[in-house]
């Protein structure tokens, strides 16, 4: 039989993709290709072949699959640990109890080893309480400069000292409470800092997420901004 000079395999591939009946034409040819197995170095015949090529794929969407179920899961775990927190919250009807509620359900709910809450500028009647104890002007500067929730290694922040064994503390989360949503300058409507921290150093790595944190702090502010004189 004689040859054709210049038939490249991708024209080939093209030919066969566009000439489908080829395979019914030479059925013979199906069963005479031998190639050879992935799993070894056996020879398997090209529906063979294909039939593994599918598993494989069927095997790569299952796992896709699950994970996705996994997620699923975990988002609903999540959901349901935020609707106790803030449940809780709402049932404190003693304002000046809330933000220790608040701190020890959070701590309870999402397993946080460590956490504590400041809030400044607070109505005189709550003057005396722990979570009202007076903090330095640095700190108050650094919570309102904050755009988003602060992740990462404990260098000896000052808000740090106000954990429970703070000594060791190797990475923590600094939340802003703020008034708004949106500051209008920086500091503004800022009162308060919620601190998160974990004797892990990579429970509150630099690079984590920080979507849900923000959240918390949002849903942490409404629940605190009660604490604050009316003006």
């Amino acid at each position: 039989m004689s040859s054709i000079q210049g038939i490249t395999e991708n024209d080939i591939a093209q030919y066969l993709a566009n000439n489908p009946a080829f395979f019914e034409r030479q059925a013979e040819l199906l069963a005479s290709v031998q190639l050879t197995s992935p799993h070894g170095q056996r020879a398997v015949s090209l529906q063979e072949r294909q039939m593994e090529m599918l598993r494989e794929r069927i095997k790569g969407l299952e796992g896709r699959i699950m994970e996705m179920i996994r997620h699923s899961q975990e988002n609903v775990a999540i959901a349901d640990r935020l609707h106790r927190w803030v449940r809780s919250m709402l049932l404190t009807l003693d304002a000046t109890a809330l933000p220790t509620v608040m701190v020890a359900e959070l701590k309870h709910h999402f397993l946080i080893p460590q956490a504590a809450v400041r809030v400044w500028g607070g109505d005189e009647v709550h003057a005396s309480q722990p979570w009202a104890a007076p903090v330095s002007d640095d700190i108050r500067a650094f919570s309102g400069s904050l755009a988003m929730p602060y992740c990462g290694v404990n260098s000896g922040f000052e808000a740090s000292k106000w954990l429970d064994d703070g000594g060791t503390t190797a990475s923590l989360s600094m939340i802003p409470l703020r008034q708004t949503r949106d500051s209008g300058t920086p500091g503004d409507g800022c009162f308060g800092l919620l601190v998160l921290g974990s004797p892990d150093p990579t429970r509150f790595a630099a690079d984590m997420g920080t979507d849900f944190l923000m959240r918390i702090g949002e849903v942490a502010s409404a629940a605190l901004v009660r604490l604050l004189p009316v003006r």
